[in-house]
């Protein structure tokens, strides 16, 4: 299938631009979303007649099945329960529009879907410079944490580690033995693993030994014993030294201090708020299994519970600080099980090509795979579904990762059915040429 050039770079700087401004530019990523949506529906109109342009959407059916999941449980939902939110359509929608982008860019030349790699090293080197601009008299401590204007910093650092790694696991599609190439990629990830570090957004942090153990996989660093030795002790060097720091010491030491205090009777810590948040959640799953309080309703009957002293004043909050927990409530078994889909379709087709033998369908799959783990990683301490500029992002990037893979192995395709067959190189080759 043909499409404009025009439209063709527009899109490849729309992919480099989503990631690029997410923690720079209020509801950039966002606006680069929306512009690919538009493209994407105006090509699916003029192609809706075209056989296999909608194809994809059996064939990665998981991956559909997902990116449709919360929209329709929510739908359900509110037509069971006999109420009506639009807004909590919201973050759902971006998932479904997610579907109408892949099918645009799967139809693209793969070299061009490869600039979303240099968005998020781009996007990392920005917040690494926006620390230091920024910082504020005394530098960023625990009472002053970085983030920006419009998120706090804990997915803020979230996204800055996730953006990281993302500038390395993409460099595997590029040349990265190409110091032009690779200098500001390792550039990036320092940057962004620096931004993360001022944030202090320590559960954003357990995700790293899965992205290093990942790009361990990628890279092939556990397959010799020469590079086992060289990759672990740099790892070691490394988490040696991020360990022995002040702010991580601190920040890791709160944990226990904040469990002693608990078995006190002293549980106002971010810890026990958090564990009394949950615990809450629990409670109204038990009463609610199947549809949950209702997506949205989760702080009134947090204020409810609170009238009624079964749980502290102090944890009355729209959300209960876990994807899981959130979901359990507000949604009940449906919710788990959109969740499960939701997990499932955004990570089986990365992790079904991650032995490919092509650079790009390879880096694709385990820049998917740390989008995946991350978001499950992630979520475990803060909802990651709820703040639009990250909801964004991730279908951004689910997205175009998903199709890098299928146009790269439909480009292969190509190669293989212009390339001569054996048979016909005999034919053209005749004795005494």
């Amino acid at each position: 299938m043909i499409f404009a050039s025009s439209l063709v770079w527009l899109t490849s700087a729309l992919l480099f631009l989503a990631p690029a401004v997410n923690l720079m530019w209020r509801g950039g990523t966002g606006y680069c979303f929306f512009a690919l949506v538009a493209l994407a529906l105006g090509a699916a109109i003029v192609n809706r007649r075209v056989p296999g342009y909608f194809s994809a959407l059996r064939t990665y059916r998981w991956f559909t099945i997902g990116m449709l999941a919360f929209a329709v449980g929510i739908g359900t939902q509110q037509l069971v329960l006999g109420y009506w939110l639009p807004r909590e359509f919201d973050n759902a929608s971006r998932f479904l529009l997610a579907l109408l982008v892949f099918l645009l860019l799967r139809q693209l030349p793969s070299r061009n879907l490869r600039m979303i790699g240099w968005g998020c090293a781009a996007g990392a080197l920005a917040v690494g410079a926006w620390a230091i601009i920024t910082q504020p008299p005394g530098g960023w401590t625990d009472a002053n944490r970085l983030n920006n204007s419009y998120t706090n910093a804990i997915p803020f650092g979230d996204t800055a580690l996730l953006l990281a790694f993302l500038s390395v696991f993409t460099l595997g599609w590029d040349n990265p033995r190409d110091w032009r190439v690779l200098v500001p990629r390792v550039l990036a990830l320092v940057s962004g693993g620096y931004a993360s570090f001022l944030s202090g957004s320590r559960g954003g942090w357990l995700a790293v030994p899965v992205f290093v153990v990942l790009l361990g996989m990628q890279y092939g660093w556990f397959t010799q014993k020469k590079r086992l030795l060289i990759a672990t002790l740099a790892i070691l060097i490394v988490a040696g030294g991020v360990l022995s720091t002040e702010r991580v010491q601190k920040r890791f030491a709160e944990v226990p201090n904040d469990v002693s205090m608990m078995h006190k009777g002293e549980d106002d810590t971010a810890t026990g708020l958090r564990l009394q948040l949950w615990n809450a959640s629990r409670m109204m799953f038990e009463r609610h299994p199947v549809w949950g309080v209702g997506k949205g309703h989760l702080v009134d009957e947090l204020g409810a519970m609170a009238r009624r002293g079964e749980v502290k004043a102090e944890i009355v909050n729209e959300r209960a600080h876990s994807d899981f927990f959130s979901t359990l409530a507000e949604m009940g078994t449906i919710g788990v099980i959109c969740l499960l889909l939701f997990y499932y379709g955004i990570t089986v087709y990365f992790w079904r090509h991650r032995h490919a033998t092509d650079p790009a369908i390879r880096a694709a799959s385990y820049a998917g795979l740390g989008v995946a783990t991350s978001t499950v990683i992630f979520g475990l301490t803060i909802d990651v579904l709820v703040p639009m500029m990250v909801t964004v992002l991730l279908a951004s990037l689910v997205a175009t990762l998903l199709a890098v893979i299928d146009a790269r192995q439909r480009e292969l395709r190509d190669e293989a059915r212009a390339a001569p067959t054996p048979a016909a190189v005999v034919r053209e080759t005749q004795p005494g040429d």
